[in-house]
């Protein structure tokens, strides 16, 4: 007797039935729905809100927190052009971590009903539903929790009068990174680099979604070999 595939019922809340998509989710997952109006995610009302972020809310929140970290970088010692060159190195560390993470974690294949789910809460739904524009950046107390991690690596590679400003730098780089996205999903550039940069990322969402795996820039992708070829972009 051949088992009937499952079936995911797009009119009920997605996160749990997605897991039982199995080896079938990642060919589901990369099949986008063009849509603003995002899917529900739980039948709970207030996990449903945790899952839904404006964009305009990381910068309100992240900004401030990465100016005091510059300042305690100089209160320690830094001056300013040094604690703006340890912002802008931040930044650069960014762009890579940035890469790194959408080539090897958000494109991570997977098979397992927890992997499914969890793949689809962290990216899955974004290239399901590339246009909700409410579940396009990173909810501040998700980006919170990783922060931590994060910070202790500072400190144990880097001396104390840089850390804070480096991992500002970073942390700016995060925040331009998760507005760009935004801008690059819902804004409307005639032409230009963002122009381009648009038409680039969204190839990446609708034509190949192997490779061009940079959202604020196609340096990595040139540097590790995955850029788009020209026909294909």
């Amino acid at each position: 007797m051949v088992a009937t595939p499952f079936t995911v019922d797009l009119n009920k809340p997605l996160v749990f039935q997605v897991g039982h998509l199995g080896k079938a989710y990642d060919d589901w997952v990369h099949k986008p729905i063009v849509s603003k109006e995002g899917p529900r995610f739980f039948a709970n009302d207030f996990l449903e809100f945790l899952t839904r972020t404006k964009w305009w809310v990381i910068p309100m929140v992240w900004l401030p927190v990465i100016c005091w970290l510059v300042s305690l970088s100089v209160r320690m010692g830094l001056t300013p052009p040094q604690a703006v060159l340890t912002v802008v190195g931040g930044i650069f560390i960014w762009t890579l971590m940035e890469y790194l993470l959408h080539r090897f974690l958000f494109h991570i294949k997977t098979k397992s009903y927890c992997a499914n789910t969890l793949h689809y809460l962290l990216h899955g739904c974004h290239h399901k539903h590339p246009m909700d524009g409410l579940r396009l950046v990173f909810p501040p107390a998700a980006t919170a929790i990783l922060c931590v991690p994060l910070w202790n690596l500072f400190k144990l590679l880097t001396p104390p009068s840089i850390t804070p400003a480096l991992f500002g730098g970073t942390l700016l780089g995060y925040v331009m990174y998760d507005c760009t996205h935004y801008y690059l999903h819902h804004g409307k550039p005639s032409k230009g680099y963002s122009h381009d940069l648009k038409r680039y990322h969204l190839n990446h969402h609708f034509r190949v979604q192997s490779e061009g795996f940079g959202i604020t820039s196609s340096l990595w992708d040139r540097v590790f070999g995955t850029l788009p070829s020209t026909k294909v972009a």
